[in-house]
C-alpha cells in the first residue's frame, strides 16, 4: 500500500477548466535548452516535460511572446508558426502520459542584453520598458556576464502592440494544445516593471498614480482572458521580490489593489511565491483574491500537506525537486527519498542534468 494514500496533495483538483489528477504542480523554471537559432523548443525539451507529466499540472519555463520580450539566452519563444509546431509536440507528449500543461508567458522588458537578442541575420530586437531606466546588475550571455541594456521607454503604440503580442501568443498556445496560459508578473520583468514605482516613472495613463500603474497588467490579463476565457488564465506573483533591481515604494498596497481588481474575473488560479523572511505574501493573496491559490517556494511534502488543509490553498508547485526527480509524484506517493540536483548543469546545453535524471529503482 502506498504510504501517502488519500492525502490532499495527491487528490484531484479543478482549476478553472483545467482538471488535475493531483495537486503537485511543476513550477516554471528557466533551463536554457532551446535552440539558439530561432528560440525553438526541441526534442530535449519534449522529453524533459514528458518525463514529468505525472505532475497534476506542468507550468513551462518562461516563454517570450515576441522577439523584444526575450531576456536570457537559449529561452524559447511563442511568436511564429515553427515555435508553435514545436510546442505542439511538447503538449502531445505530456498529454500522452495523462498530464496537463500550461505555457508561462514571460516578457523580460529591460532585463536583457543585445547579445541575447541578436538573430541569425544580425538583427537585434529592441529592449523596451515602461521608462528608460537601466536595471543595475548583469545578465548571463554566451559571452559571459554582461551589463543590462539601456531600455527604450515604450510609446503608447509599443504598449498596444505588446499586449497584442501576448494575445497572439495565447492563441498560439491554445492552438498548440496547451491547457492554459500563465502570465509571469514578478522577478523584475515587464508586467512587474509597470507596477513598480522604481521602474515606472511615466506621466501618461500608464504611470504615476497607483491606478495608472495597474493599467497595463489589468488590460493585459483582460486581453488574454478574452481569447478563450479567464478560466484558462493564471498569473504568478511575488510581491516584494527585489530580483533584477525591482523596487516599489509600497508593494503590498500595489498588489492588494491589483488582486482586488483581478478577483471578479474568476481566473483559473493565482500562483504565489511565499517570502516568509521578508513579508507574508500568502496572507496578502488570500485577503485580496478569492480564487484558488498555488503556493511556491521550498515546500517539502509535509509542509505542502499542512498548507493544503486551508481550502483556498489549492496546490503546491515544486521546482528543484522536479529537476532531479522526474517521478516526483510517485516518490511522494510511496514515501521514497528524493534525489538531489546537480547545480552545475542547471543552465548548460544538452541532456546532462536535464532529461537524464533517472526514475526511482531499488538500485538508486
Amino acid at each position: 500500500m502506498s504510504v501517502s494514500e488519500n492525502t490532499i496533495l495527491l487528490s484531484p483538483l479543478t482549476l478553472g477548466r483545467i482538471e488535475l489528477a493531483n495537486r503537485v504542480v511543476m513550477a516554471p523554471m528557466t533551463r536554457s535548452r532551446a535552440k539558439v537559432d530561432g528560440d525553438m523548443p526541441n526534442d530535449l525539451m519534449t522529453e524533459y516535460y514528458r518525463q514529468r507529466a505525472g505532475a497534476g499540472l506542468i507550468i513551462t519555463e518562461g516563454t517570450h511572446p515576441s522577439v523584444e520580450g526575450k531576456g536570457y539566452c537559449r529561452t524559447p519563444g511563442m511568436y511564429n508558426d515553427a515555435q508553435q509546431a514545436a510546442w505542439a509536440e511538447v503538449c502531445a507528449a505530456v498529454h500522452s502520459e495523462g498530464g496537463k500543461i500550461v505555457l508561462q508567458l514571460m516578457h523580460c522588458g529591460r532585463v536583457a542584453n543585445p547579445v541575447n537578442k541578436t538573430a541569425a541575420d544580425g538583427s537585434v530586437a529592441r529592449t523596451l520598458a515602461p521608462s528608460a531606466i537601466t536595471a543595475k546588475g548583469q545578465i548571463y550571455t554566451e559571452q559571459g556576464m554582461l551589463d543590462f541594456a539601456v531600455p527604450e521607454a515604450m510609446s503608447l503604440a509599443d504598449i498596444e502592440r505588446t499586449i497584442e503580442d501576448y494575445v497572439a501568443a495565447t492563441r498560439r498556445a491554445y492552438a498548440a494544445g496547451f491547457d492554459g496560459v500563465e502570465l509571469h508578473c514578478t522577478s523584475g520583468y515587464l508586467p512587474a516593471q509597470f507596477l513598480s514605482t522604481g521602474t515606472n516613472q511615466r506621466t501618461d495613463q500608464y504611470g504615476g498614480s497607483l491606478q495608472n500603474r495597474l493599467r497595463f497588467v489589468l488590460e493585459l490579463v483582460a486581453a488574454m482572458a478574452a481569447v478563450d476565457g479567464a478560466d484558462r488564465v493564471g498569473m504568478r506573483i511575488c510581491p516584494g521580490n527585489p530580483f533584477n533591481d525591482l523596487a516599489d515604494d509600497n508593494n503590498q498596497e500595489t498588489f492588494a489593489a491589483l488582486l482586488k481588481a483581478l478577483d471578479p474575473m474568476n481566473m483559473a488560479y493565482l500562483h504565489v511565491i511565499r517570502m516568509p523572511k521578508i513579508q507574508d505574501n500568502v496572507t496578502l493573496a488570500k485577503t485580496n483574491f478569492s480564487g484558488p491559490l498555488i503556493l511556491n517556494d521550498s515546500y517539502n511534502q509535509a509542509e505542502a500537506e499542512a498548507a493544503l488543509s486551508d481550502p483556498q490553498l489549492a496546490a503546491i508547485s515544486f521546482g528543484r525537486a522536479f529537476i532531479a526527480n522526474p517521478d516526483l509524484v510517485r516518490r511522494f506517493q510511496d514515501g521514497l527519498p528524493l534525489a538531489n540536483i546537480d547545480p552545475s548543469s542547471l543552465y548548460t546545453p544538452g541532456a546532462k542534468g536535464y532529461c537524464d535524471y533517472p526514475v526511482w529503482s531499488e538500485s538508486n
